[in-house]
């Protein structure tokens, strides 16, 4: 599913669901940055976790 990630892109850290929503920065490889609202500008492994993508409003 990483695989899919852009720029811009809303998703949530399931392991971590007190960072908020979040917005995909940058993917390169399986290295996603991502910018959390509680967390702030995380960097990602994208072996490790799989982040699920925000439709709509649901965020």
């Amino acid at each position: 599913m990483n695989e899919m990630l852009e720029p811009g892109m809303r998703v949530r850290h399931p392991g971590a669901p007190e960072w908020g929503p979040g917005q995909v920065q940058s993917r390169i490889g399986d290295r996603i940055t991502v910018n959390f609202a509680e967390a702030g500008k995380q960097v990602l492994d994208g072996k490790r976790v799989q982040l699920e993508i925000i439709i709509g409003n649901d965020g």
